[in-house]
């Protein structure tokens, strides 16, 4: 865990059509499918995980925690800092560290892939990229380092956020 955690709220809204690969629903045979250590995914986490994935874009954990309040009064906002966590460590969700080193979250697949986020409206595309694998492996190789596990997003702005009008 470590670092903060999130008050702000995550920027802008993004149009379903703007992500990269659609999401299908969490399922539990999506969540037993992840090689993180096994977990239950109960009912709470089950819904932050389909809160989260219909959001289609990066929110905080405090944004979430509105959303949920208003699909189930009784949730509380431990259980889903809590539930997050889970979904991170399961590889259904992903963390992201946003302005002010404020944790912000998406939905995504339990298979290992790299991101583009974008600052201003907070969509997240997945990207498969071989050149970026190439460079991993290269970069490995040349300083002769045993990778156990990496992690590379890349921040700025989407063309919608950048085209005119």
């Amino acid at each position: 865990m470590g670092g903060r955690r999130d008050d702000a709220v995550g920027r802008g809204a993004a149009s379903p059509g703007s992500v990269g690969r659609a999401r299908p629903p969490v399922s539990a045979s999506t969540a037993a499918s992840t090689t993180a250590a096994p977990r239950r995914l109960t009912a709470q986490r089950r819904l932050v995980a389909q809160t989260l994935r219909e959001a289609r874009r990066t929110v905080s954990a405090a944004e979430l925690f509105g959303s949920l309040r208003a699909l189930n009064p009784h949730i509380g906002r431990a259980t889903v800092f809590r539930s997050l966590d889970v979904l991170v460590d399961m590889g259904l969700a992903q963390r992201f560290e946003g302005d002010g080193h404020v944790h912000l979250y998406t939905s995504c697949e339990p298979v290992h892939h790299h991101h583009l986020v974008c600052r201003t409206c907070g969509t997240t595309t997945d990207i498969d990229d071989a050149e970026v694998e190439a460079l991993i492996t290269s970069v490995r190789r040349r300083h002769r380092f045993t990778l156990d596990h990496h992690s590379l997003d890349f921040y700025g702005t989407c063309a919608r956020c950048t085209s005119p009008g």
